[in-house]
């Protein structure tokens, strides 16, 4: 090969790679701006991750406590809700299929009336699918309660907020 045909054959791929090298060099490229901090909206202090320490099924007065786990998380505009029976003989109910119940959904969250309704778009159980799930909610400090729009639903969830 003659010593022009060399500098034909590397003249493309030198091009390229000082192309490349002048590209990711950034000597005078300014910080990175520091990020915006989220404004926060929760009045009601709902928003987060809570872990659930009890469920109580029945009605008013004579509430059973249930023995499940699980969690719930709020953001400004979700809810993503997960929930085990550890009872794997358990029925299944309409939010539960083989003693776990999960779905999460855009949320309305009123923190004035202290109510949430979730529109489910993902669930383990999906006849769930579609449906708006309303709920009551009151923060005392670190406990997050929740309770049916309908007293005659007969259910109460009580949560810990989980911090890291």
């Amino acid at each position: 090969m003659t010593m022009t045909m060399k500098l034909l054959t590397t003249t493309p791929v030198l091009a390229l790679l000082l192309t490349m090298s002048a590209c990711s060099q950034t000597p005078d490229a300014p910080a990175a701006a520091a990020p915006t901090p989220v404004q926060r909206t929760d009045d009601s202090g709902v928003t987060g991750l809570w872990r659930m320490t009890s469920l109580e099924v029945g009605t008013e007065g004579n509430l059973q406590p249930i023995p499940y786990t699980g969690q719930i998380a709020f953001t400004d505009s979700t809810v993503s809700v997960q929930a085990m029976n550890p009872d794997t003989t358990a029925a299944d109910t309409q939010f539960t299929l083989g003693g776990y119940e999960a779905f999460y959904g855009d949320a309305d969250i009123d923190h004035e009336a202290g109510t949430f309704a979730v529109t489910v778009e993902s669930a383990v159980a999906r006849s769930l699918i579609g449906q708006i799930l309303t709920r009551n909610f009151e923060v005392n400090g670190d406990t997050l309660i929740l309770t049916p729009i309908n007293p005659a639903d007969g259910f109460r969830v009580t949560y810990e907020r989980h911090t890291q």
